[in-house]
């Protein structure tokens, strides 16, 4: 429920999809769980974890999206928070999911707080764009998402500082797996 009490505004289909579409500048995410359920992926996270082969073609719309932006001067950036062992759903993201991200031309990156205490960045999930909007991803502890909520006057400085404070503590994909 938003802090000012009005009603909040809960982001799905084309309303969500708009958002990827119309930034001009910049998408920033910031990851905090471990394991994500999304239905859309059920089959190949299972695939992967019974030792498949990464389907042809895997996430070629999401890779589109990602190397439209970055050839017309967009950023997409995303900070993942990690703990060690990783869960096998981050396994997954690591093997079939980031590289291709990458290779696209997200700028990923990874903040493993496995020996660390959190640094002062939240517990939230949220994508913010043109560092002007904010939309809260809100998961069960099962890692199911219950809904993408826009905020409606969000902190703005806030939320730079942790981006900044995420990006600060991360380390590119590349040089983390190896």
């Amino acid at each position: 429920m938003p802090v000012d009490g009005s009603d909040p505004v809960l982001l799905d289909g084309d309303a969500w999809q708009a958002y990827f579409r119309d930034f001009k500048r910049s998408a920033f995410r910031f990851e905090v769980h471990q394991t994500y359920t999304m239905p859309a992926e059920t089959e190949t996270v299972r695939d992967f974890l019974a030792g498949g082969r990464k389907p042809d073609g895997f996430n070629t719309s999401w890779h589109r999206t990602i190397s439209d932006h970055a050839a017309a001067g967009r950023t997409m950036t995303r900070a993942k928070i990690v703990r060690r062992p990783l869960t096998p759903y981050s396994r997954y993201l690591f093997e079939w999911c980031i590289p291709g991200n990458v290779a696209a031309g997200e700028d990923y990156r990874i903040v493993d707080l496995t020996d660390r205490p959190n640094p002062g960045i939240p517990e939230q999930d949220f994508w913010m764009f043109d560092e002007s909007t904010v939309v809260h991803l809100n998961y069960r502890p099962d890692g199911t998402q219950i809904s993408r909520e826009l905020i409606q006057t969000p902190d703005m400085g806030k939320y730079l500082a942790w981006r900044d404070l995420a990006l600060d503590r991360a380390v590119p994909f590349s040089a983390y797996r190896t």
